[in-house]
């Protein structure tokens, strides 16, 4: 299978991303802190590894490496989500800071926590992952605050992401509020769906980019039965929640795509990937870079291609990484040596 994009187009669209208006970018966030050390022997107390601390660091984490992940791109954004009122929330808003990201967005919620998410790992594998958080849905007040954030702030914008990770952020009244008054604006409505959200909260948006276990369980939800079959659950996604696009993101396969504007069929593109270190946070970066390739004028397969590219190098680093326009078109460059051999 050759590249549906050339290299020329390809390093055309991507130079755009600087000139982009900011994109909003709404939902759960939170801290990710990693714990990197070497295990030289077994606890004395419990059969259990003992870790020799060598290094710590904290990250934007959830929506907020959606930002990061732009920031990186070269791409200004506006960061809507929700913290708690605690020592971690004045954390998060210094990492925002230390990132050059505003704090408008920040929504401030005595009732919960705010969401911080330790990994304890060492240079071969993840220990294991700590996480404070709580997945109760916001209670009216606090969506409240929400809505009115976000009529605040989305004039400025074309494009949204909707990131949710199920922590309690998109309800059932706020989901459809947000999507009705973001379409009222024209802002161009990306979702990046979680698996436990029913799906027609997202009805009506403009993109849903889901994975292939995502999709199945969204399909199944929505009344689908029998094995699983790429195209018919991206047809019956399309159909049942009235969207425009569709991408399915298949790991190791590649992604699956849908765009009614251009016909009714699916379109399939594979997987660029070299090798693969570590997977969170990819699914951010293939979001973030969908919306961005949208914005500078892609096609649904050239922005699909472009954000494979990014996910393929992503996915080759430690931890939530992100990935530079440079890394971008020299990985592209790459792959497109290998498919046109």
């Amino acid at each position: 299978m050759g590249l549906d994009v050339s290299v020329n187009r390809f390093n055309e669209l991507v130079s755009k991303f600087n000139d982009l208006k900011p994109i909003f970018v709404i939902g759960d966030v939170g801290i990710d802190k990693y714990t990197q050390g070497v295990v030289n022997r077994i606890s004395p107390e419990a059969p259990v590894p003992l870790i020799e601390v060598k290094k710590e660091w904290l990250k934007l984490g959830l929506a907020a490496n959606i930002s990061d992940n732009l920031k990186a791109l070269g791409i200004k954004s506006t960061l809507c989500g929700i913290v708690g009122d605690d020592q971690n929330a004045d954390v998060f808003e210094n990492l925002l800071e230390e990132s050059d990201l505003s704090t408008w967005g920040v929504v401030r919620c005595d009732e919960r926590p705010t969401v911080f998410k330790e990994r304890v790992v060492t240079d071969m594998q993840q220990i294991c992952r700590i996480d404070y958080e709580s997945k109760k849905d916001i209670s009216p007040s606090v969506e409240k605050k929400v809505i009115a954030r976000v009529r605040d702030l989305s004039e400025e914008h074309d494009a949204v992401i909707l990131e949710d990770y199920a922590k309690g952020t998109f309800t059932k009244t706020l989901t459809p509020s947000l999507i009705s008054e973001l379409k009222e604006k024209n802002v161009f409505i990306a979702v990046d769906p979680s698996r436990t959200t029913p799906p027609m909260y997202y009805k009506g948006v403009h993109l849903l980019k889901p994975n292939r276990s995502e999709a199945e369980l969204m399909a199944k939800s929505l009344g689908y039965e029998g094995e699983f079959d790429i195209e018919k659950v991206a047809h019956l996604l399309v159909e049942k929640l009235e969207l425009e696009k569709l991408i399915i993101t298949l790991g190791a396969q590649g992604m699956a795509m849908i765009d009614t504007k251009l016909d009714d069929k699916t379109h399939f593109i594979p997987t660029v990937a070299n090798e693969v270190y570590d997977v969170s946070g990819a699914g951010d970066t293939a979001i973030s870079l969908i919306v961005s390739a949208l914005m500078s004028g892609a096609s649904l397969k050239e922005a699909a291609w472009i954000s494979n590219c990014g996910s393929g190098v992503v996915v080759g680093k430690k931890g939530t990484a992100t990935v530079s326009t440079d890394e971008l078109k020299a990985h592209f460059e790459f792959i497109s040596k290998k498919f046109n051999h």
